[in-house]
């Protein structure tokens, strides 16, 4: 099944579309679907419209103050935010993102919940890493959480495992939690959490939209851009999978 998540997501992604496209335009000879996707290409590497999807994707939310969360029975800090890399001594651990692992020891440290919970993160693919909550508590360790306050969940693969993973940790009825993960990917979280019974206090970082000005670099395209975009297309398919999967 995670390889269904991973690839169904990939093969419609904006980079396959296009290629598909002109593919297509190619064997029809039909140029104006290779102008199609040429266009297509160009709008989506543009920074305004990247933007605006990912904007979208993030539901418009804004990022909160801590202190104004509301407690609940654990803090849920959700895989996504460390690779591993090697080097002549061995793998080393790498942020791509801390901002769920900061969020979610202040929110301990404010007294958000006595319980904070990490989730091992480990593809089927990286069979010589470290499950990611077990990297993550020992940063907390070291930021001062007690050990007796943290978990980690087993190996789980995607948000569903994790929820499903959480929900046997917690095992009461209905517990509250406060979510941490990337705004982008909040919306699709708390779906999946409130279908497995839980009562979700939402808390998204790692917002993608930066703060700036409008300027003439924002029509012109980007590496980046496409990739923001490409990402914010593909969460748009993961929330339609488990809509329909739950709808099931």
């Amino acid at each position: 099944m995670i390889y269904v998540n991973k690839l169904l997501p990939l093969l419609l992604s904006p980079i396959v579309l296009v290629i598909l496209l002109i593919c297509y335009g190619q064997i029809r000879r039909n140029k104006r679907v290779i102008w199609l996707a040429v266009f297509s290409l160009y709008l989506l590497s543009m920074p305004i419209v990247s933007d605006a999807l990912l904007r979208f994707a993030e539901g418009y939310a804004e990022r909160q103050d801590s202190q104004k969360v509301s407690s609940a029975d654990a803090i849920v800090v959700l895989s996504g935010m460390l690779e591993e890399v090697p080097t002549s001594f061995g793998a080393v651990t790498e942020w791509s993102d801390p901002d769920r692992f900061f969020a979610g020891v202040e929110l301990y440290k404010l007294n958000k919940a006595n319980k904070l919970i990490f989730t091992g993160g480990l593809l089927p693919w990286q069979s010589k890493v470290t499950p990611e909550g077990v990297v993550l508590k020992r940063y907390a360790e070291m930021m001062g959480v007690p050990t007796s306050n943290i978990t980690v969940t087993g190996n789980v693969q995607n948000t569903l495992q994790e929820a499903e993973a959480i929900k046997n940790l917690l095992d009461q009825k209905a517990p509250s939690i406060v979510l941490v993960t990337s705004a982008f990917h909040m919306p699709r979280s708390k779906q999946i959490f409130e279908h497995e019974g839980f009562r979700v206090i939402e808390h998204p970082v790692d917002f993608k939209v930066r703060i700036r000005d409008l300027t003439l670099m924002d029509f012109l395209p980007k590496a980046e851009a496409l990739s923001m975009s490409d990402l914010a297309l593909r969460e748009q398919i993961g929330r339609l999978f488990y809509t329909v999967k739950f709808a099931l």
